[in-house]
């Protein structure tokens, strides 16, 4: 009679043992599984800081202008598509007139917001696509597509206008587009007349 009774139970404790293994792989998958996740979500999370990195990259860290490499590119990139398009371009040279003096005078993290005003000032007044480069310390580089000087000269006039209110001063040089000049010569000339603007001001 026992004997029948180990025997009636044999299935059950197999079945027992069974359940015993399953939550044993079960736990053991759970924590593969949390392992992989917690893998997959730090990947994640370096992936993301690296785009937002490359993102960045190219922008100069204090005013948010492109930086002059990448700048170049763009407006080169512009120019051929203004070309394509038989339409205009207009490169604005732009240079803080006295910065040194306010470096000097009230230090160089006031002379920094200057220069992150300016940018400020540069975006409100210009469109969204049109972009901004860091040349040199206080001079920055401007391209506006399907725009005559005509043009140019009254947004950017706006900008002055808008500065001298928080006592900024700028001097800006103008130059529109011609058949086959390469982008170093196109900024060349709106140096140019950046400088004339300059010297026609000290007159």
């Amino acid at each position: 009679m026992e004997e029948e009774i180990i025997s009636s139970h044999e299935p059950l404790a197999r079945r027992l043992e069974q359940l015993r293994a399953q939550a044993s792989a079960d736990r053991a998958q759970a924590a593969v599984d949390r392992h992989r996740a917690a893998r997959d979500h730090a990947r994640a999370v370096e992936r993301a800081e690296l785009l937002a990195e490359l993102a960045t990259a190219h922008l100069d860290g204090l005013t948010g202008a492109y930086r002059r490499d990448m700048g170049d590119l763009v407006l080169s990139n512009d120019i051929a598509r203004a070309r394509r398009a038989g339409g205009h371009f207009v490169v604005a040279y732009i240079d803080v007139d006295g910065l040194k003096l306010i470096n000097d005078r009230d230090g160089h993290a006031a002379g920094d917001e200057v220069l992150k005003t300016l940018v400020k000032r540069i975006r409100s007044s210009l469109r969204s696509f049109d972009p901004i480069v860091r040349y040199w310390g206080d001079e920055f580089v401007c391209g506006l597509s399907a725009m005559e000087t005509e043009e140019a000269d009254r947004r950017f006039d706006a900008v002055r206008k808008a500065l001298q209110e928080e006592s900024i001063t700028i001097s800006v040089g103008l130059a529109s587009l011609r058949v086959d000049e390469t982008r170093e010569e196109l900024v060349a000339r709106a140096d140019a007349a950046l400088l004339e603007a300059k010297r026609q001001r000290m007159q």
